[in-house]
């Protein structure tokens, strides 16, 4: 037998997006649920860097001390999953694992989004320890190191220039897969940057401090690398797929300026919206969605209680 609960606002993903706009809605005086379920995006990441306060944070601890600051506010945290959301009435009817179902007035998608990892052997094994997408995040503690770059696309063999920035020992993996111009071929070499096209057989894991220790070429050729820097194919997670939303060309959600998404009262921030993506940047996301949330509903019920 289901049972219902009635919230302001359903948060759905606890990181860091949607730790700061329940915060912001707590301090709102809205009643809200914020649902976290399955690992973290970051959760092969040993530390956070880049949001001010938190530099070199672990993310668990991270959520800790987010989940600690909410205690003051009527905000009710669940390790739970949000199995469906069904538009009802002017509201939305939000149901839970375990046959449970929330009426909610307004929803804010909160959820990240999946890193769709290659079977490349190896890949899985020093992913979050030597081989990340963000300089911001991970580079300053590798810097000057040898770096390399697994290019699937045009973009990326100029990222590896990028990266340049951090590391001048760099090598631009492209596995053939990615044609390179006779002008960037003469950027890359002017970087100090060598490009490497022959197949990647595998990533070849270190040990202790070096998780990675070489790329290993088709051939059996290994280039020793301390650090890799890529992007994986990203996905939506199940909820938000079966919403239906609008995406955008790489499949991030679509919101406007108010964070909204294309169904009314459906709101979402953080990375599930951008390729631009980071903890302090999700952070920043979910307090701008909490306070246009907040104003909405702010408005809405002053305009109910004027009616009366």
């Amino acid at each position: 037998m289901e049972s219902k609960t009635t919230k302001d606002v359903v948060v759905v993903g606890g990181g860091p997006a949607g730790l700061n706009a329940a915060l912001n809605l707590g301090r709102g005086r809205k009643k809200v649920l914020l649902c976290d379920a399955g690992p973290p995006r970051n959760a092969a990441a040993v530390e956070m860097h880049g949001f001010a306060t938190r530099d070199g944070t672990p993310p668990q601890e991270f959520r800790r001390i987010g989940r600690e600051q909410l205690r003051p506010y009527d905000v009710e945290v669940r390790d739970v999953r949000v199995r469906n959301i069904l538009r009802d009435g002017p509201g939305f009817r939000v149901e839970l694992e375990g046959d449970e179902v929330v009426e909610a007035r307004r929803v804010l998608l909160a959820t990240g989004m999946v890193d769709v990892l290659p079977d490349l052997p190896g890949y899985r094994e020093v992913w979050g320890k030597a081989l990340f997408q963000c300089p911001y995040c991970h580079g300053w503690e590798v810097r000057d190191r040898a770096w390399g770059v697994l290019a699937t696309s045009e973009a990326l063999v100029d990222f590896g220039l990028f990266l340049t920035g951090w590391s001048r020992d760099m090598v631009v993996f492209t596995a053939g897969a990615v044609p390179v111009s006779a002008d960037k071929r003469i950027q890359l070499e002017r970087a100090g940057a060598r490009l490497e096209e022959r197949r990647i057989l595998r990533l070849v894991p270190g040990s202790g401090e070096h998780a990675l220790e070489a790329v290993e070429l088709e051939g059996g050729t290994r280039v020793r690398r301390d650090v890799l820097f890529a992007r994986p194919p990203q996905r939506q997670v199940p909820v938000v797929e079966r919403l239906g939303l609008a995406l955008d060309e790489q499949g991030y959600v679509r919101v406007n300026a108010q964070g909204e998404t294309s169904i009314p009262g459906i709101y979402a921030a953080g990375d599930l919206t951008t390729p631009l993506q980071g903890a302090v940047i999700a952070a920043s996301a979910g307090a701008v969605a909490a306070g246009m949330l907040n104003h909405g509903l702010n408005l809405e019920a002053a305009g109910a209680a004027h009616a009366r």
